[in-house]
């Protein structure tokens, strides 16, 4: 799969040689953007990064009903820490236009996409994102190439939030200046997900880093057992993308408030 998210961005890329070239490549955005690594430092407890996301290649359409603007604002009412907007097309039908409509919710916004060249960071300063994913297995053989672009999303006021999958993709994020590091539970070659791998790899987290756990999240137990070990956030995109009512489903996540009921029994519709 993996393979397959990086051939995908060769159109993408092309486009922005051809802007850069013909010097339209849009300029960042001279704007405010709210700290993400403040924002759930700050958190009363385990932070949730609630997710706007259209498709996935393993779930397929989630809710086309649900639209960036009305996510962003669930999200808020639900008390999401920030939000993760998937701007990826091929494969998440995703688009930069929506970090522009989840802006609504005056969150830290997150693009996650599949990032690893120059260009496409200075594209993403020119949107509302506060700050962009970088994965570093997407790295391992050019760890300069991701401490460049961690670099270079800092020149522009843009925070990073760096990817692992493994012990020594910690070491390859640290050594690349990370102090936002998210541990993936998803594995990207199999989509196969295992909570342990972030039970496990939190022992490795060190004073003023933030750590954010994403995927298989779907219950107040998970966010607990999280926080116990050290995680400041959570990360959950599909799970609240599928329900009718996506801030009661983050309520009843944070364990706080009504909704629980809510959450458990309107999904959008089952999922296979």
């Amino acid at each position: 799969m993996l393979d397959r998210f990086i051939e995908a961005k060769k159109e993408e890329l092309e486009r922005l040689r051809l802007q850069e070239a013909n010097g339209t490549l849009p300029a960042p955005l001279e704007i405010d953007r709210p700290s993400l690594k403040r924002q759930l430092q700050e958190a009363p407890s385990v932070a949730v990064v609630a997710e706007y996301k259209r498709a996935s290649p393993s779930k397929g359409i989630i809710n086309p009903r649900l639209g960036a603007k009305e996510a962003a604002e669930a999200y808020a009412a639900g008390g999401a820490a920030a939000i993760s907007v998937l701007t990826e097309k091929a494969h998440f039908h995703g688009s930069l236009a929506f970090l522009e409509r989840a802006q609504v919710a005056g969150l830290p916004l997150l693009r996650k996409d599949f990032l690893f060249h120059p260009l496409q960071i200075a594209e993403s300063a020119a949107t509302p994102a506060a700050a962009v994913l970088l994965i570093v297995r997407y790295f391992l053989e050019t760890p300069g190439t991701l401490k460049t672009l961690v670099e270079q999303a800092q020149a522009y006021g843009l925070e990073t939030v760096v990817e692992v999958f493994s012990e020594a993709e910690i070491d390859l994020a640290r050594q690349a200046g990370a102090d936002i590091i998210q541990v993936n539970n998803r594995d990207l070659d199999t989509l196969q997900v295992d909570l342990d791998r972030s039970y496990a790899l939190g022992k490795r987290k060190q004073a003023g880093e933030v750590w954010i756990s994403a995927s298989g999240i779907n219950a107040p137990q998970h966010c607990v057992a999280l926080g116990e070990r050290g995680f400041d956030a959570v990360l959950v995109g599909t799970w609240l993308m599928q329900h009718k009512e996506p801030a009661a489903a983050l309520r009843y996540l944070r364990g706080v408030g009504p909704g629980m009921a809510t959450a458990k029994s309107t999904p959008f519709f089952e999922q296979g």
